[in-house]
Order: structure tokens, then sequence, then C-alpha cells
């Protein structure tokens, strides 16, 4: 991993030209806005926890509007094995690997979040009709490392690839931590040091100028696997810490308690500029975003920088409703940032160019449990009701609330997909197993700021061949905002 310190270097001055030339990716994130339009995407689609005996599989998606296929699922790559859970997925080779005229953004990779399995995809011999290339198994990973439950990957520009897991193979929080895999997917070891695990494991990102990598908590495999119960919060199964570690090192220098402002603290990104000490992460039970930064002694701090109010409600669960931050992103010019609320239903548009201060930009609703004709309803404080008007696309009625975004390398076309995790969506939008996911594309003003419906895309997995499937999350072959890290 030294090969890093090399290659920041390398990059920041300006030099090793066939580096820029032959490497992976885009030299500069700015650079990487000027990249072609996105013609494709891979979505993880799943079966697993619908009820249907089906593998769950890669879908290929026609994203170009100048093809015949335009909005549709183009191709189908089934996983080998039923039961995964695909969830998260990402590179072996990204922009951190710019300066390595060796390296190729060749494999997707997909843990299996549930069967443990991590799935490498080539994706360079056919772009559109991707294939297996090879699977690590969870009983090698187990052996090795003790971990299971895999969830995040990131590459580094050594050309291991990272992967954050958040569990044991029995499901207990005190298990995870982080596992490292070679440039072939072969089981290395563990990166976090003996007695450097984190409480529980989520994301990460990694900032290599600053020797800093962040990582976040969801919670015990054991308690999310089976649903959300808010007794579990209670009970300590669920996190509220942010973990911050010395890269490459893997040794723990602080921990961060967000405390009831940061229950589960999911999605982590630091600012696209490498030289940025700032980021952000989305507490999905808080409901906020918190700005994350280092201080002048090399500790770092936080500080809530919106909170999305719970609603009152009448006909749901509880008297109030959180919106619910299951995922946000941020523009490769580090303009903005977009979340969402998933049960809320609406995806929001920020201006971050002052960090401190994000200003509301945009909003638009999609889904969500308080759209028109839901039984739920929100209550004012007189005590009448409101519900939200969501569009229809193509004749369609949009499903559950948006989940996972991405976003073009030019910032004005938002995808956003309506699965968060089968058990999950089973309790809070049973609907989707009977209907299926889709994924819808927000037009966006990077000038003036808003959000608004492209009419003309919708992808329905409700009629995927071998029934309604669950789509979750989207990567480009190219590389994109949540994907791709500069040293």
């Amino acid at each position: 991993m030294a090969t890093e310190t090399v290659l920041a270097t390398a990059v920041s001055n300006g030099v090793g030209k066939a580096c820029c030339k032959f490497g992976p990716g885009y030299a500069t994130p700015l650079a990487a806005m000027s990249g072609p339009p996105e013609k494709l995407i891979y979505v993880t689609a799943l079966y697993s926890g619908t009820g249907r005996e089906q593998p769950d599989y890669l879908a290929t998606v026609d994203v170009d509007p100048n093809s015949p296929t335009y909005s549709s699922v183009i191709h189908r790559l089934k996983m080998p094995y039923i039961g995964d859970e695909l969830h998260h997925t990402g590179w072996n080779s990204c922009s951190s690997c710019h300066g390595d005229p060796s390296a190729s953004r060749r494999y997707l990779v997909l843990p299996g979040l549930i069967s443990g399995r991590i799935y490498a995809i080539d994706t360079k011999t056919d772009p559109k009709a991707p294939s297996l290339y090879k699977v690590v198994e969870p009983k090698e990973i187990s052996e090795k490392t003790g971990l299971a439950f895999p969830h995040t990957s990131h590459c580094l520009a050594s050309g291991d690839m990272l992967v954050s897991c958040l569990g044991d193979k029995e499901g207990n929080a005190k298990g995870n931590g982080f596992l490292l895999l070679d440039s072939d997917f072969n089981v290395k070891s563990r990166w976090d040091k003996p007695g450097h695990a984190p409480k529980f494991g989520y994301d990460f990102w990694y900032q290599p100028r600053f020797k800093t990598m962040i990582s976040t908590s969801w919670g015990a495999p054991k308690a999310f696997s089976k649903g959300f119960n808010l007794q579990h919060v209670a009970d300590g199964l669920y996190g509220s810490h942010l973990h911050i570690y010395k890269w490459p090192e893997g040794e723990m220098k602080q921990i961060i308690d967000l405390g009831n402002t940061g229950l589960l603290p999911l999605e982590i990104r630091f600012l696209h500029d490498p030289s940025k000490d700032t980021g952000y992460v989305g507490s999905a039970l808080s409901s906020n975003m918190i700005r994350f930064y280092r201080n002048s002694d090399d500790t770092w701090s936080h500080e809530v920088v919106i909170s999305v109010e719970p609603l009152k409600v009448e006909n749901w669960i509880l008297p109030e409703m959180p919106g619910l931050i299951t995922d946000f992103l941020i523009s490769l010019d580090d303009r903005f940032f977009y979340f969402v609320n998933w049960l809320h239903g609406d995806i929001r548009q920020y201006n971050i160019e002052d960090p401190k201060n994000p200003v509301l930009t945009g909003q638009i609703w999609v889904g969500g449990l308080l759209q028109k004709g839901s039984p739920v309803k929100a209550v004012r404080e007189d005590g009448s009701t409101y519900q939200f008007d969501v569009p229809q696309i193509k004749g369609k009625s949009l499903r559950a609330g948006p989940q996972m975004i991405q976003l073009s390398l030019d910032g004005k076309r938002l995808y956003a997909t309506n699965s968060l995790f089968s058990a999950w969506d089973r309790q809070f939008y049973p609907e989707l197993m009977d209907k299926g996911s889709h994924i819808i594309q927000i037009d966006v003003d990077t000038e003036k700021g808003g959000l608004s419906i492209n009419p003309d895309f919708f992808v329905d997995f409700g009629e995927e061949p071998d029934g309604p499937a669950l789509a979750h999350e989207m990567r480009y072959p190219g590389g994109d905002c949540t994907s791709d890290i500069w040293i």
C-alpha cells in the first residue's frame, strides 16, 4: 500500500503523463465531469427475501436515449447460487489507480451480504453482457479472517481491494472488520489491526492525503437481517459511531459517538477534491446530514448541518415517521449533494459550496408512504391531514420510496432505485414483493438548482422474466461519483 503515497505525489505534482493516458478513470474529479455520457448501468437485482427461489442477478440497463432499447434491461447475469442478497458493488480498479498504466477497470465486485460470497464480474470482455470471472467463498473468508456479511468495496491504488464486513458468520457485530483481497480476488488478510475492529460496520471512504479512513455503523447482522425492530436500537444492536483509522496502517485513532443525532449512520463521502479534509455522513434513523471535518491537531469533529424533521402521521406503526436518509451522493465538482428520504418519499438537492451551510435548491416527491392514495397520512398541528402528489411515469404508479441514487458524471441526470434490503422492503413496502422495483431518472438543473422527472425513462423490474425483482445499487462501466476516489 505504500504505492499510494507515491501515486498521490505523482498525480498532485502533475507528473507521469503516461499514467494520465493509460490508467483507469480520470486524473481529477473535474476531468471526470467531462467524460462521455453514460450508456449503460449495472444494477443489482434480487430475488433473495422475496419468496421466489431464483438467484439474484446483475442487470445491464440501457440508458442511452438514442438506443432502440433505451430504458430497458438488456442482459441478466444470474449468480450460480440462491440467497446471496446482492447489495452494494465496487470496482477492482478506479481513479485511485489512474497513475498506474497497468491497472484496468475490468471487474465489478459483487458481495452477497447474506451469503457472504463475493463475486468478481468481468465487464470488459462484453460490457453489455458481463460474465462471471470468480467466486470468493464465504468459508475461505471466515476461516482466514473471521469475517462475514461483506458490504462495501473500494479499490486501492496498490491494486488490492478493501471490503467492509458487518459481522462474524453467526451475525454478531463484534466480528466485523475489513477484508483485504489481492488483485485476483485472493483473500489476503484483515486490513484492520488486531484490537482495532469498529463497533459496527457499514460504509467507508479513505482520504490518503490526510492519511485517514472513516467508516460508519449499521448494526448487527442478526438484528437487521430479520427486519427493523426499534427495541434493537435500545438494546445496543445498532450503531451511532464514526471510526477514524490511520491510512493505510489500519489502526483506529479515534471514535466519534454521534449520539441520538446520528443513529444508524450509513453512507459516507469525503468531498471529491482530495485536498479537502471534510465530508458528510447520512444518519438514517435520526434523519440528519452530518458534516465531519479535521481539526488543526489532526483529530476529527462533526456537526449536524441538515435535520429532516419527523412527520406526525396516522395509520402507521408509530405516531411519528422519520425521513430515513438511506443514501446520498456528492456531485464531482463538490457543488451539490443529493439525498433521499426513503419513508417520506422525496429526493433533495442542496448547494454545498459553503460546506457548513447547505442550501436547499431542489426537492421532488417520487414515492413514499405519504403519497396520495396511501392509507398513511401526515398530520398538521391543527389536526388536518395531507399527502404528497407523486406523478406517474409511462402510466405506472411509483412504488415504495427512493433509495439508492446515482448521478451522471456531468451532474445532470440522477437515477434512483427503490429497494433498501429485502427484509426491510417486506416490512415497510410489502407491495415490492408482488410488484417489484423500478428505476427512474431525474433531470437536474445544475445552474439554478432544481429537479424534474424524465417522463421517458422507467425501468420496471416488476416485469422481469422470472417474476418481480428488487433493484438496488447502480454502477456505470466507466466509474461514478460513489465508486471513484482521487488520491
